[in-house]
């Protein structure tokens, strides 16, 4: 019971009548009630759909990539899509659009909620927009965001509007089109501009501001952009944790931190590895390059356990939305850490098995029952959408917190 109590409000009751075609109650009947989706987001960086959908490599590969993202859509009901300028446009002119759209159809009709990331960053943008003045780079900025928003509005409804701005107008590695306009327009200025703009071309879209860094640096930024009427709809928070495992002090202190905007909070970016920790030392986690980083059984162990108790405490938490895991597998992690929920052969982790036991088992509602003398049944669920079953006729529903009787026909 304890568990159920904690995640009170991740759960609903609900009545549902059955009647027949005439609206006569249908009763005594046995009804399966079966959960299909969740309303939480159990998200993973999946990258590999867009070969997948574009069918772009050849067979052996694609059998294998087909095979990864079978596993995926086990567990997981949300994606997140590369939208790096610097990839995505290359040659001034020629976005992917195609290929992106193709994957972020291909996730839709898999039922599978579709994130863009990010619209707006520094690091990997477009190399050619060094050759312009700062005011033709933000105009350039502003059209790929009109562009971009709009061509995938309906596909893609959820954005990282704009990436580790706490860092962007201090940042030194390389000269970038970007960091030189957010020192024109200040972090607030900037985020202001671009959350203006992708709101005008997908009103209803979620977006987010999106940060690695956890301090009070970001949530001084935070305020700024409320105190401005910024209409922040989530804060994301990346937690990368190749140097080790936050641990359930400091995951607990930064959802405190940063739950007092009373905004929704998405857990965007998390890694945590199956192999040896990345020394302390590195600041930029970009510069630790190694030939080869194993994933070992031990370290599996650990990573297991790791997720387990910190997706436990992120479902718990009532603000938080969102989880995506960076890496789904091995192959191609950032960074080359054995950061994935499959290894580099496809085969699963311990924690995979231990994250479906808990999204599709624990977290999840199949019940079973008979109709009363009213032709009605009622069951205490977990939110997202559902299939009744009753003979070979299938109702699909949505339970959500409104509690009214739902009268469906079969």
């Amino acid at each position: 019971m304890g568990q159920k109590n904690e995640l009170a409000h991740r759960m609903a009751g609900k009545t549902i009548k059955l009647v027949d075609a005439l609206g006569d109650p249908v009763t005594g009947k046995e009804i399966a009630i079966k959960q299909t989706n969740h309303k939480f987001l159990f998200g993973c960086g999946i990258f590999d759909v867009i070969d997948v959908a574009n069918k772009n490599v050849p067979a052996e590969r694609l059998a294998f990539q087909e095979e990864k993202l079978d596993k995926f859509l086990e567990v997981f009901n949300a994606a997140t899509l590369p939208f790096y300028w610097g990839m995505f446009e290359p040659e001034k002119g020629k976005p992917r659009t195609k290929e992106l759209k193709a994957a972020a159809q291909w996730l839709k009709e898999r039922n599978v909620a579709v994130k863009g990331h990010p619209l707006c960053w520094h690091t990997i943008t477009a190399p050619w927009l060094l050759d312009m003045s700062n005011e033709e780079i933000l105009r350039a900025q502003f059209a790929r965001i009109e562009r971009d928003v709009t061509d995938f509005k309906g596909l893609i409804d959820t954005w990282d509007v704009i990436n580790e701005v706490v860092i962007m107008p201090i940042f030194d590695k390389y000269d970038n089109g970007i960091t030189r306009i957010s020192k024109d327009l200040g972090r607030v200025g900037i985020i202001k501009e671009m959350f203006a703009k992708t709101r005008e071309f997908n009103p209803g879209a979620t977006l987010l501001l999106n940060d690695f860094n956890t301090s009070i640096n970001y949530e001084i930024l935070i305020d700024g952009c409320l105190n401005a009427g910024i209409p922040i709809d989530a804060i994301g928070i990346q937690s990368h944790q190749h140097q080790g495992y936050w641990g359930r002090e400091k995951l607990e202190e930064v959802l405190d931190r940063f739950s007092h905007y009373g905004l929704p909070i998405h857990f965007t970016e998390n890694t945590l590895t199956s192999g040896h920790l990345m020394p302390v030392e590195i600041e930029d986690l970009n510069d630790y390059q190694i030939p080869e980083w194993p994933s070992t059984p031990e370290f599996e162990e650990r990573q297991a356990k790791e997720v387990e108790e910190m997706y436990s405490i992120l479902f718990k938490h009532p603000q938080v939305e969102a989880i995506t895991t960076w890496s789904f597998s091995d192959d191609g992690a950032w960074l080359g850490a054995p950061a994935g929920f499959i290894r580099k052969d496809n085969s699963p982790k311990p924690s995979y098995e231990v994250l479906k036991k808990l999204i599709k088992g624990d977290w999840y509602t199949n019940v079973t029952g008979k109709t009363d003398d009213n032709g009605k049944i009622s069951f205490e669920g977990f939110l997202g959408d559902y299939e009744l079953v009753c003979g070979d006729k299938k109702i699909s529903f949505h339970l959500d917190k409104e509690a009214e009787i739902v009268q469906l026909v079969i």
